[in-house]
């Protein structure tokens, strides 16, 4: 097919023990899906049904970047979360199958403009300044569910330099991954190469420029980046 302008190379990820690389499609992302993420927050977890934003493809950047402190915010965060890969299509997915459509899973930060996030709150706007600009989505790469399974429960972890600052485990989702699918699934027809975030737990906090920030979830694997 020919284009009237140039058409970039879709993003892509690294895949583990393959030589092939998993194209990034869109990417949808679920908040405040920790109850103590949600608490610290100010909001209550117990009366809250699952809600998403989006952030554009071109937000993936590999694990392993050093990101630019973005000039528009005082207040950049880090989220770690749990990122699950999509391999088929699906729409109206039960949530007793939804696990078929994954084809992976990989560490993800999903990195926010918190004052632009609380402007936008209070205006009654879109969060997209505050969580969908260029390289807001650093990623590590993504490990086949035929190598590691489905994890359910582990340890997610941050650190910025030697000092945590967050941790979790899978096991404390409020809504899991099948329940995520199934739920997204009924307004989106899922598609291979969209990759769902599926919520960071307690922790979440500023980032400055020399900050070195790794991440982790025990059993995917590891991101790493460095703010300058």
């Amino acid at each position: 097919m020919t284009y009237v302008v140039p058409f970039p190379e879709a993003p892509s990820l690294d895949v583990v023990g393959e030589g092939g690389r998993f194209p990034v499609r869109r990417i949808f992302c679920v908040g405040r899906n920790y109850a103590a993420h949600a608490r610290e927050m100010g909001k209550d977890p117990d009366r809250e049904p699952p809600f998403f934003f989006m952030k554009p493809a071109e937000a993936i950047v590999p694990s392993g970047a050093k990101l630019p402190y973005p000039p528009f915010t005082r207040d950049l965060h880090h989220e770690i979360e749990l990122v699950a890969a999509i391999g088929r299509e699906g729409a109206e997915i039960a949530e007793s199958a939804a696990l078929d459509y994954v084809y992976g899973y990989a560490v993800g930060i999903d990195l926010t403009c918190r004052d632009l996030q609380a402007e936008a709150k209070k205006m009654g706007r879109p969060w997209e300044v505050a969580k969908g600009f260029d390289r807001s989505a650093p990623c590590g790469a993504v490990q086949p569910a035929s190598a590691i399974g489905h994890p359910a429960s582990g340890p997610i972890w941050l650190r910025v330099g030697d000092e945590p600052k967050q941790s979790g485990d899978l096991a404390e989702l409020i809504w899991p991954v099948p329940a995520l699918i199934s739920i997204l699934s009924r307004t989106f027809r899922l598609l291979p190469g969209d990759l769902i975030f599926t919520g960071t737990p307690a922790g979440v906090g500023p980032l400055a420029r020399g900050d070195r920030v790794t991440g982790g979830v025990e059993g995917v694997g590891t991101v790493e980046i460095e703010i300058v």
